[in-house]
């Protein structure tokens, strides 16, 4: 083994040199020669720099974006553009074992509708829990149009934890926003319905049908949205759009969109004019204001009404409780967007020219006063257009969505037709900027712009065409991301970026120090819960137990095996494998597939999942570990026999392919102690030096301790064998520590690298 070190020692020298003589080489290569041969401009480069993150650097934000049809959420970095993970929300994710194991079934199940799964999910709007309006890092919530539900994910780990499906929605889009300290998630309807789950002809439309606008109660302590707690305002049968809620002086009030409020219903199939004629003839629609304080008090004084076992505020209460107001607002809009200090409140219609903004004060004032310039057909009041309004600007053709900036005053709106960003100041109410973007902009993202206090430096367009951006890959295109520079006066584009999964809506960027994600978790931990798992399994104590409902394998999982390896069982039986990651090294993570019974599985360092198979058919299931874990990876491995049903088992000797005899354990022992001389070599170096200072190196040598421990273990079961003269299993044994061994070095010395790298201090 201390050849096979030298060796490999030699080698990396070997490699370094070469590294070296190539980074020489490539240095007679100018900057210019580069542009000139890749046909760049200055302009071209500098984009770059700007984008670029150095290998082993991280980005300065992590963005959080919705996965469209896909069901998920996507993360990505900035200003590098690198995606980082998808995370399973609504739809099955076999790479995180999302929708396999029955820990993920069960979040999976909360969201059933009228007692069917959904596997999919058309998630929009995604939103981050805030702490007095600021981006707090601890959850993130997104919603699913075509099922109206809503998700709570934990960015501890970045895993789906709790789906809560609408009681009352038969659509929603205006989801998920949440107040300034998160007290509730808020989730608006989009198409009307019935409130309640039967059939309502179309006929009964203005009388029957319904908008509303739900808040979800979250319990940040316990990351859990708590449905008996949470409540809905029943609104006018127009179609709401997206939400926001107040901040500051507007704390207690949500604001919602609307279009459609003309209540057309459609019937194309019977020569009636289409949604889209129906629904776009009046000049304006309404922007709806929500006292939601004051619809809390009416829930906790009884005075609600029950619709499928939720909390309702009916419609003629809210109207006449100062719950619900109207105000004008520009046809079809797409966007209430609260300014950071919530005085404001911009709105901008898709079939409008500008932007409109309203102030809170004037809105508030013509309450308390009880101004009202009208009230729709349901009685809600409706308040004055121009005396509501701050002012309106001239932003382009198909305004959507604004984001803010941290410069004051500062604001840029996505103008779909025009496919461009406005960047605009909504004090004084003159554009400042106009960039074209590619194509067919909907929504934008600012840095934490929809916070109190927004980053800033960036933003990013979400375009919903890319056409000739990209390499063609068919009919289906990806949808593209552009980054934006907007630390100056004018606007830069920078990057763009093809999203290959679903047509992303919208995203939320948050800075990348604020979010403190687990590196493991506690031994034999259910993630979904957040609770030790009643089937953890600690090394040594695997076993397998036949229960009433069938085979119950208690496994453990670690560099590089599974065990138990062999698993027989009779046909027709159920098997409950139950397996812990032993792991406690950063991502070592281990995998579990097994033929023919839709089971892949994550096992996280720290996590127990359990897996459920019905062995309906005889045979041979080889199972592996799907992750490339270490070396042995392909070793990890085992197999479940299936015999037919009524076949006694058979205690059959199992025979090796190869003998061994005492030459070979010798040979064997020999490379063991070199190889410790040269683990204990590493140990030397790095408890000479003030290694507790790094922490990455303390979780380094707590993986090779841990691996030295189960050297250990095996050495002494070499020992024993080697006592009764069993050479065979002497070896084997004496291999596994080697194993071990080489496993705690590597480990090593890669702590020691780091420690050589990061300029580390002797110490006594």
């Amino acid at each position: 083994m201390h050849k096979l070190v030298a060796r490999s020692v030699s080698l990396s020298a070997l490699a370094g040199l070469l590294l070296s003589t190539s980074a020489i080489t490539a240095s007679a290569e100018s900057l210019d020669d580069v542009m000139k041969r890749r046909g760049l401009t200055q302009k071209d480069v500098l984009a770059a720099a700007k984008t670029y993150v150095p290998t082993g650097k991280r980005d300065e934000f992590v963005v959080f974006s919705s996965g469209g049809q896909s069901g998920q959420v996507i993360v990505y970095g900035i200003p590098s553009m690198r995606i980082l993970k998808y995370i399973g929300v609504f739809t099955p994710e076999p790479w995180q074992g999302y929708g396999f194991d029955e820990e993920s079934k069960a979040v999976l199940a909360q969201g059933r509708i009228n007692g069917k799964d959904i596997n999919y999910g058309d998630t929009h709007h995604p939103a981050i829990t805030e702490t007095n309006g600021e981006y707090d890092g601890k959850f993130l919530f997104i919603n699913d149009k075509a099922n109206p539900r809503i998700a709570v994910i934990d960015l501890a780990d970045f895993e789906t934890k709790q789906i809560v499906a609408n009681p009352i929605m038969k659509s929603e889009h205006g989801g998920a926003f949440v107040t300034q300290n998160s007290e509730y998630v808020i989730e608006a309807t989009q198409y009307a319905g019935p409130l309640e789950d039967e059939y309502v002809p179309l006929s009964q439309f203005n009388e029957k049908y319904r908008g509303a606008v739900t808040y979800w109660k979250f319990d940040k302590a316990k990351g859990r949205i708590i449905p008996e707690e949470s409540f809905s305002v029943e609104l006018p049968p127009y179609s709401q759009d997206l939400s926001d809620a107040g901040k500051g002086p507007s704390h207690g009030f949500s604001f919602t969109n609307s279009f459609c409020t003309e209540r057309y219903v459609g019937g194309i199939e019977k020569g009636r004019p289409p949604f889209e004629a129906g629904c776009s003839q009046k000049d304006t629609d309404f922007l709806h204001m929500l006292n939601w304080q004051k619809a809390e008090e009416i829930v906790k004084a009884g005075k609600a009404k029950k619709i499928n076992g939720h909390n309702v505020v009916p419609l003629d209460m809210a109207a006449a409780e100062g719950v619900v107001f109207l105000v004008p607002e520009p046809k079809s809009p797409h966007g209430v967007d609260v300014s950071p200090d919530g005085k404001f409140i911009i709105v901008a219609g898709k079939l409008d020219t500008h932007a409109s903004v309203y102030s809170f004060e004037k809105m508030k004032a013509l309450i308390d006063a009880k101004d009202f310039a009208a009230k729709d057909p349901y009685g809600v009041p409706i308040l004055d257009l121009k005396k509501s309004l701050h002012t309106q600007v001239q932003v382009g053709l198909g305004p959507l969505h604004t984001q803010y900036d941290s410069k004051p005053c500062t604001v840029y709106t996505s103008i779909y037709v025009d496919s461009q960003v406005t960047k605009w100041d909504y004090c004084e109410g003159k554009v400042l900027d106009k960039l074209s973007v590619h194509y067919n902009i909907g929504h934008l993202m600012a840095m934490e712009g929809d916070s109190v206090k927004p980053k800033g430096k960036y933003l990013v367009a979400l375009n919903k065409l890319a056409i000739d951006r990209f390499q063609p890959v068919g009919p289906l295109h990806p949808q593209n991301h552009q980054l934006i520079d907007i630390s100056g006066d004018k606007m830069e584009l920078l990057y763009d970026m093809p999203l290959p999964l679903g047509e992303p809506h919208y995203a939320v960027a948050i800075a990348a120090d604020t979010l403190k994600p687990h590196i493991r978790y506690k031994s034999g931990w259910n993630s979904r819960t957040d609770t030790k798992s009643q089937h953890a399994t600690l090394a040594g104590r695997e076993r397998v137990e036949k229960k009433e409902d069938g085979v119950h394998v208690y496994g453990t999982l670690i560099r590089s095996h599974i065990t138990p390896e062999i698993v027989e069982v009779e046909e027709g039986e159920a098997v409950h494998f139950h397996l812990t990651n032993l792991e406690r090294a950063q991502d070592e993570t281990h995998g579990f597939a097994i033929r023919g019974h839709n089971i892949n599985l994550s096992v996280e360092p720290g996590k127990t999942v359990t897996a459920v198979l019905k062995a309906d058919k005889a045979g041979v299931y080889p199972y592996y570990c799907t992750e490339f874990c270490s070396a042995l990876h392909l070793e990890m491995q085992g197999y479940l026999l299936v015999r037919p049903k009524g076949m006694k088992a058979e205690e059959a000797a199992l025979k090796e392919g190869q003998a061994y005899a005492e030459g070979d354990f010798t040979k064997q022992i020999k490379t063991n102690t070199d190889t410790q001389a040269v683990i204990d070599s590493v140990v030397k170096f790095i408890t000479e030096r003030n290694f507790k200072d790094f922490p990455t190196v303390v979780s380094l040598v707590e993986d090779a301790t841990d691996q030295l421990n189960f050297a250990a273990d095996a050495k002494k079961k070499t020992e024993d064998f080697a006592g009764k003269k069993d050479w065979q299993n002497a070896t084997l044994w004496a291999q596994q520590w080697f194993q071990y061994q080489v496993k705690a070095a590597d480990i090593g010395l890669r702590a020691k690298t780091y420690l050589e790298q990061n300029n580390a201090k002797v110490v006594k």
